[in-house]
């Protein structure tokens, strides 16, 4: 069975298969045209949410993927990262620079958990 979180005409969400939800990337909207530290901040949350609706959370994450259009934000979104993400518990995890759908975008985040 398939279930898909928060569906729309392009994409969902989040999208459950088995003991696996997969998160589609997350940018921040609330947030969008401000800091990095804030944008990610939001995000994390966004993520901790559709998690909850999957039945997981993040001492549950087996990847994540980053996108930054700029590096040299690499070490403001970790600082925020580094909160966020359980001890012992990181996903595996990618990191890279790539222009986003907008400029006022400063990072977006796609995470896998399992569910158990």
């Amino acid at each position: 069975m398939i279930k898909r979180i928060e569906a729309g005409a392009r994409m969902s969400k989040a999208v459950v298969h088995g003991n696996t939800v997969y998160l589609a990337g997350q940018v921040a909207d609330k947030t969008k045209g401000k800091s990095v530290t804030e944008q990610t901040t939001e995000i994390l949350s966004i993520i901790d949410g559709l998690l909850e609706q999957a039945g997981s959370d993040k001492t549950k994450l087996l990847s994540a993927n980053i996108w930054l259009p700029d590096m040299a934000t690499f070490g403001e979104m970790n600082a925020v990262w580094d909160k966020w993400v359980i001890a012992g518990q990181a996903p595996a995890r990618a990191t890279v620079e790539s222009k986003l759908a907008g400029p006022d975008y400063k990072v977006e985040i796609a995470v896998i958990a399992a569910i158990e």
